[in-house]
Formats: structure tokens, C-alpha cells, sequence
């Protein structure tokens, strides 16, 4: 086999790297921070005290996560967020507030997808919220941040007590708790309002609508009742809805029990 010389070798480099140039250096990667903050629905920041929320930070066009993690710390001060709120006032960076600080290391801008879960501590009122947004390197997002709303309520019924029998033939009484989804209390002429929603308990049997009976406000914060027909033996489904048509704001506990004889 005939061998290249080294000279024409070593010319053959030369010439290649003067038409393809250096090779170009690597893109430096840029610390970035963007506080996230999940806060529900005409109320206030999902914070520990419900269980936190959980922040998950992708890359929209691949689909990588860049940054996750809860949520944690207050709700934050209802003074201000409950307040009418003047363009570009911040309401939800005082101190101990909930919210989630992601560092990313970005090279260039990006197309994220955020998305906020919770409240953790309650999973049958787990909620979803999601926005897309573009992200640049070394410009941070601070203070109030990025804020994802949840809609609705947290529904828990008390009694009956899930699991147990209901005896056939008497009066059931119906009690449960409600609240915002960040814990906040409902309460007739309070912040957050009972008189302006509907709550009421329906029963159903074999998925079809039974009675359905309004529930008051007993007295004790967040807590409200009432007293529905007496059931026929059989298998039943209890739900309590509370409803606030006006700003969207829905949620529901369900539990099946057993009527005895």
C-alpha cells in the first residue's frame, strides 16, 4: 500500500482548518432564578399548612425538567392580597411567604413549561395549573414572581364518617368542612364569604340524583351541615358541593356508604 507523505499530510490539516475555521467555543452556562409561586383561586399562597404545592419547571420543546420542588412557607398577607390591587403592586413577596425559588442553568433563551400542583396535604382537592413562558439567561424573576392560580375548594366530610353504616330509616345528618384551597377559613359576612356560595349535600343512588339538601353554617368556622331524609337500605353516594359560580370556584367530597336495615 503506497503511503501519504507526511508533509502532504500535515498541508492537508492546514488547508482544512483554514476553511472550516476554529472550532467554536462552548456556550457558557448562565445562572438564572424565577420564584414561582401557586396561590388559589380568590385567596391566598398554597403554603405548608396545606401541604405545600409542588413546582415542576420543563423545558417546553424537549420536554427536560430544569428545576422541581414544594412549595413551601405562609400564606402570605391577607391584607394585601385580599386588597384591590394597583397595576404593578406586588402582594405576595413579604416575608415568610410560600413560594418556590428555581436556579436553572440557562444557555440561551427557553421556552418553559411551568406547572403547580396542590395542596399536597389534601389530595382529594389536588388541583393542576400550568403556563408556558420564556425564560432568559441572567435575567431573573423575582418578587412575586410567576404566579399560577388553583381554582377551587377544599370539600371534607365529617360526618357521616366515611366507612361507617348509616341506619336505614332515620334522618342523616350531613357535616362538613370547607375551606379555600390554601386552608382559608369560609364563614357567613368573612373574607371569604359563605353566604355567596352553595353548598348542599346530594345523595344518589345507582348514579341517579336522590335529594339534595342545602347545608347552613353551624357556628364553628369553615363548618356547615344539615339534616337529609332517612335512606332506604342499600348502597348510597353522599357528595357535598360547594359552589361560587361568580368567580368560578368549585369542590366536592364523595364517599359511598352502606344503609343498614
Amino acid at each position: 500500500m503506497r503511503r501519504t507523505p507526511r508533509r502532504l499530510t500535515a498541508l492537508a490539516m492546514l488547508l482544512a482548518a483554514s476553511v472550516l475555521g476554529p472550532a467554536a467555543p462552548a456556550i457558557a452556562q448562565t445562572p438564572t432564578r424565577v420564584m414561582v409561586r401557586i396561590v388559589s383561586h380568590d385567596a391566598k399562597i398554597i403554603g405548608s399548612g396545606v401541604g405545600g404545592a409542588r413546582v415542576t419547571i420543563r423545558d417546553a420543546v424537549t420536554g427536560a425538567v430544569l428545576a422541581e420542588g414544594v412549595q413551601e412557607g405562609g400564606t402570605g398577607d391577607t391584607g394585601l392580597i385580599m386588597a384591590d390591587r394597583p397595576r404593578g403592586g406586588g402582594v405576595f413577596a413579604t416575608d415568610g411567604a410560600a413560594g418556590f425559588l428555581a436556579e436553572l442553568s440557562l444557555t440561551q433563551p427557553t421556552w418553559v413549561e411551568i406547572v403547580g400542583e396542590g395542596p399536597l396535604g389534601t389530595p382529594d382537592a389536588m388541583r393542576r395549573a400550568s403556563t408556558t413562558a420564556l425564560l432568559v439567561p441572567g435575567r431573573d424573576v423575582l418578587g412575586d414572581g410567576i404566579v399560577l392560580e388553583l381554582l377551587g375548594f377544599t370539600v371534607e366530610l365529617r360526618e357521616p364518617v366515611p366507612g361507617s353504616a348509616i341506619p336505614a330509616g332515620r334522618p342523616v345528618e350531613v357535616t362538613a368542612r370547607v375551606t379555600m384551597l390554601c386552608g382559608c377559613p369560609t364563614s357567613p359576612g368573612g373574607v371569604w364569604d359563605s353566604d355567596g356560595y352553595d353548598i348542599v349535600a346530594r345523595v344518589l343512588r345507582d348514579g341517579r340524583l336522590v335529594s339534595e339538601t342545602p347545608l347552613a353554617f353551624t357556628g364553628e368556622t369553615s363548618v356547615h351541615s344539615a339534616t337529609i331524609p332517612a335512606l332506604d337500605a342499600g348502597e348510597v353516594t353522599i357528595e357535598v358541593l360547594s359552589m361560587d359560580e361568580e368567580r368560578g370556584n368549585f369542590g366536592i367530597a364523595r364517599e359511598r356508604f352502606t344503609v343498614s336495615r
